[in-house]
């Protein structure tokens, strides 16, 4: 099954690629590598569909699924650069960034929202190096930023 399958057989939609609200872009192709610019919970609109902040007003689940969320904004800007999911040969690497308290140390469990949609939706290929850090502030409030390097097949 196609990752484009298994996200329709989740019931799940992609948004279409955002437009940066500054001086980049959500995906930039070099070789076989896309990298893919810090993205957040956003819906089709561009508008953030969570915000707050990790062990304030948040809780680890809340943050789970905002990663999630930000996964699929990932692949929608990912499929508005190469056409078709089905080129992914494999992710590569996440850096997630948790907007959270001093105090919070579960960044890894929030950012496992990402992780875990991207093993589900391209079994082994979606397996990936990671990293997950605590932040003070991130734009808009939203309570994850996840950037995203994907390897393409031939």
């Amino acid at each position: 099954m196609s990752p484009e399958d298994r996200l329709a057989a989740l019931g799940l939609d992609l948004p279409p690629p955002f437009a940066p609200p500054a001086s980049f872009v959500p995906a930039v192709r070099t070789g076989s590598l896309v990298f893919l610019s810090g993205h957040g919970p956003t819906g089709s609109d561009g508008q953030p569909l969570v915000r707050g902040r990790l062990g304030e007003d948040l809780t680890v689940e809340d943050g789970y699924r905002a990663a999630r969320l930000t996964a699929l904004a990932l692949l929608g800007s990912l499929k508005g650069e190469i056409g078709s999911l089905d080129r992914v040969a494999r992710v590569v690497k996440l850096l997630g960034m948790v907007r959270c308290t001093p105090d919070f140390g579960q960044q890894p469990a929030v950012i496992n929202g990402a992780s875990d949609l991207l093993i589900e939706l391209f079994g082994e290929r979606g397996r990936h190096a990671r990293s997950a850090v605590g932040m003070h502030d991130l734009p808009f409030g939203i309570p994850v930023e996840i950037e995203m390097v994907v390897e393409l097949r031939d």
